[in-house]
């Protein structure tokens, strides 16, 4: 099989107009913050026990398609021995991997962040897709201010998501492209909108330079909200911002579109969601990648206590349901509480 087909198998199986992403990538200090916030240790085990129970949620696999795993994971396994790769291809739920090595300042661009990692990258896919990875993740940031980004900004980061991309197609691993518009600030959903388009625009540009094929990649992008420190949106204004910068800046060929969530509640990121699928149709999947919106609940049910398992992966698995209900567009909020 040619790279291209393997990575044409990795969309089909992603990409089916129902199903969304499981992003169970936190970095260890990420997974330490979200653990001490239910008193947990974050230790080895701990972190292995606690994506074993995610993974191992029967059901899950009819509502989630792919799950983005972090280095560590890929080398556990389940209590029975299971490797957690295996617990979740059992479920068809594709194995992916978050590949890119954290983010500091860039130089001569003051406020604007640059993401680390590309050195050694094939050779790193080549052993991940060993070990059975089949798709790959990179997150670049970029800080909504007066100033920022920059020029600058979004010329770097949009080259280095493009390098990323054309690296794992080379390799036959599907990417996500991650450009993350943070949520961080006052800043209006209008400001949020030009920004956002901005952003696209630049990494489109990037990508298209880079011969990155739009038909076997995903994009993983922030909703255009208000800065967290303004009032929400409603979700139908949210909705309608974001497609309208989404239909300017990324090209139809793209399958999938799966949003991150970026400080967005369980809930809210639930009906902003839907709202978009309510809105009008789309030439690309609407889809979900959250982290701790999918999470969150299962997190606090679990509290570090094997006992709770089950109550935690009900929780995650409700999530998932109603997050698949909005890909739909018949989400309700009332189905919170049942």
């Amino acid at each position: 099989m040619s790279v291209n087909e393997e990575m044409q198998s990795t969309i089909a199986d992603m990409v089916d107009g129902r199903r969304g992403i499981l992003a169970a990538d936190e970095s260890n200090g990420t997974i330490a913050k979200r653990f001490d916030s239910v008193g947990v240790e974050s230790t080895e085990e701990h972190r292995r026990f606690y994506r074993s129970l995610l993974l191992s949620t029967e059901g899950l696999g009819e509502y989630i398609s792919g799950v983005i795993l972090f280095e560590e994971t890929l080398g556990q396994a389940d209590d029975s021995g299971t490797s957690l790769l295996q617990l979740a291809a059992k479920q068809g739920i594709v194995p992916g991997i978050k590949v890119d090595k954290g983010k500091g300042p860039l130089p001569g661009a003051p406020g604007d962040m640059i993401t680390y990692g590309l050195d050694g990258l094939a050779e790193r896919l080549d052993g991940y897709k060993e070990q059975g990875a089949r798709f790959a993740k990179w997150r670049e940031v970029y800080p909504i201010t007066p100033e920022n980004p920059t020029r600058l900004g979004l010329t770097a980061n949009a080259e280095m998501l493009a390098r990323y991309a054309a690296v794992c197609q080379s390799r036959g691993v599907v990417p996500i492209v991650e450009p993350e518009v943070l949520i961080d600030g006052n800043h209006s959903i209008q400001r949020s909108a030009e920004v956002n388009e901005q952003v696209w625009h630049a990494v489109f540009h990037a990508l298209h330079q880079h011969g990155v094929m739009l038909e076997l990649m995903i994009l993983k992008p922030s909703m255009v909200t208000p800065g967290k420190e303004c009032a929400k949106a409603p979700a139908e204004q949210v909705a309608e911002y974001t497609m309208r910068s989404l239909r300017r800046a990324v090209p139809a060929a793209v399958p999938s579109i799966n949003f991150l969530s970026g400080g967005q509640g369980p809930e809210e990121a639930t009906i902003n969601l839907n709202a978009l699928n309510q809105l009008w149709h789309a030439p690309w999947q609407l889809s979900f990648s959250y982290g701790r919106a999918l999470q969150e609940s299962a997190l606090k049910a679990w509290q570090g206590v094997a006992e709770n398992g089950p109550a935690a992966q009900q929780a995650l698995l409700k999530r998932a349901e109603l997050n698949h209900l909005a890909m739909l567009g018949e989400y309700q909020e009332g189905l919170e509480r049942e």
